[in-house]
């Protein structure tokens, strides 16, 4: 018999090994900390990978709720938050599809509807392979982790603007 399935999952992707790239894997790994010390054993999954691939669809299976959580090019503040749809992308590879490709392959395995799903975007500004964050992304990190916490409780959705989320 198989344990059941989280109600919450967290699903970063990125290369650690490239700066601002990596951002998204470490708040992964601080709302697993997060989670294991302040909500329900079971409650939460998280999750990490260097792209977003056809497989994670089974992921999102029997979930609540879903955020996704990366960096990315060209934020003018610390981080944004939007609402994730089901959408074909167009051209398909099975490696690196965005939030909306995952979700439509979703629902074209599945034939329903894909959990409520949450794009966490962090700003990454620098990309340079064997360099590490520094110290302005790790304070934007810190300002979206306060963010993801209160998203894990449930005390926050997409449609609400993010505070803190401000430069």
């Amino acid at each position: 018999m198989s344990a059941p399935v989280a109600p919450l999952l967290v699903l970063g992707w990125g290369n650690p090994a490239r700066a601002d790239d990596g951002l998204g894997l470490m708040l992964v790994d601080r709302l697993a900390q997060y989670a294991e010390r302040a909500l329900p054993p079971g409650r939460v999954e998280c999750l990490c990978d260097f792209q977003l691939q056809v497989e994670h669809a089974v992921d999102l299976a029997g979930r609540e709720r879903v955020l996704f959580v990366d960096a990315a090019h060209g934020l003018a503040q610390p981080f944004a938050v939007s609402t994730v749809r089901p959408q074909r992308e167009r051209h398909f590879t099975t490696h690196a599809l965005s939030p909306e490709a995952l979700l439509q392959v979703y629902v074209d395995v599945q034939r329903a509807a894909p959990p409520a799903c949450t794009l966490l975007a962090l700003r990454g500004r620098h990309w340079t392979l064997g360099e590490a964050p520094d110290a302005q992304a790790l304070d934007d990190l810190a300002r979206a982790q306060v963010w993801a916490e209160r998203w894990l409780q449930g005390e926050v959705s997409p449609a609400a603007p993010p505070p803190g989320a401000n430069p």
